[in-house]
């Protein structure tokens, strides 16, 4: 019997043992439920965007060539004498008026009486002559200065007529038909400013390398535009009524432009992606063609690019 004894006892101690023990860990559950600890909620990252809705408007799509400025009038001024330069009131790119002097030149023969007139101050011949704007323009570039000597006829400067500044554009030959004189046009400068223009001629000849015909588009506004800058001439090939349009921003597509879609808001937290296709474009806006979105639908304008389908986002205003 003690030997039975003795064989069952461990059997109990060790379930009594694992008794304790299971015991102990749900206290020590508990007591944690107890105590306020909380389990920690998943963060989720929200893209701020911004969003807009379709309009539906006329648009015109539209093509592009490149524009050079330039002035179709110039005036060379010259030196009226021969001479040393004594004065020379102007530096490129100065605006001058009519009249206005631009040089004193000091004539040879003043040069050789300089000495006479010290030795007699009767002498009053200076032989100081004056060169003058023939018109109002900008001083485009300046051959001499100061203390050079010059020749009667030699080129001093040269005066831009700022009323004479023109874009020479250059059209493709085949694309000549969307070219029409009397025009209207859109120049875009490299700011990325806009000003109207009109094609208001063509030159006769073509170039025989690049095989362009050359327009001449007058601004409307030339302000203190310089010479040859380079601008984008945005001609309107035609106009469609009526259609489902969005800015150029809210538009995806992938690497080799095949597939098109946008993000549309589903509510104030989710976004979705939604794939259309498109119609004509121009430098600001596209067309939808389909599908057809509610004119209170929203769609991503900011913030869209990269996004994922189903994306967590927070609208902004």
């Amino acid at each position: 019997m003690a030997n039975l004894t003795k064989e069952i006892n461990p059997l109990v101690t060790g379930k009594y043992t694992a008794l304790f023990i299971y015991a102990g860990f749900i206290m020590l559950i508990t007591g944690c439920g107890g105590s306020g600890v909380k389990v920690e909620e998943e963060i989720v990252a929200k893209t701020p965007v911004t969003v807009i809705s379709p309009e539906r408007k006329s648009m015109s799509e539209t093509i592009e060539f490149p524009a050079v400025s330039t002035y179709l009038r110039k005036n060379i001024v010259r030196s009226s004498t021969t001479g040393k330069i004594e004065t020379c009131d102007i530096v490129p790119g100065d605006p001058v008026k009519k009249s206005q002097v631009l040089f004193t030149v000091k004539t040879l023969e003043a040069s050789a009486l300089q000495e006479a007139r010290q030795a007699d101050t009767n002498l009053v011949f200076k032989g100081l002559i004056r060169i003058i704007s023939p018109d109002d323009g900008l001083i485009s570039s300046l051959s001499h200065q100061k203390s050079d000597f010059v020749q009667e006829g030699d080129e001093l400067a040269v005066l831009s007529d700022q009323n004479s500044l023109v874009f020479n554009l250059e059209v493709p030959f085949e694309q000549r038909r969307f070219v029409e004189l009397n025009k209207s046009c859109s120049l875009r400068l490299p700011d990325s400013t806009f000003i109207k223009g009109v094609i208001s001629g063509r030159l006769p000849e073509m170039n025989s390398v690049s095989q362009t015909l050359s327009y001449i588009v007058k601004p409307a506004v030339a302000g203190h535009l310089p010479q040859n800058l380079i601008a984008a001439a945005i001609i309107n090939k035609f106009t469609k009524p009526d259609v489902q349009v969005l800015p150029r921003a809210a538009l995806l597509g992938n690497e080799t432009q095949t597939e098109f879609w946008v993000m549309k808001a589903l509510n104030d937290s989710t976004a979705v992606k939604v794939t259309v296709k498109k119609g004509i474009e121009n430098y600001n806006e596209v067309e939808i063609v389909n599908p057809l979105f509610q004119p209170d639908d929203k769609i991503l304008l900011t913030g869209n690019y990269g996004l994922p389908d189903t994306a967590a986002i927070i609208i902004q205003k």
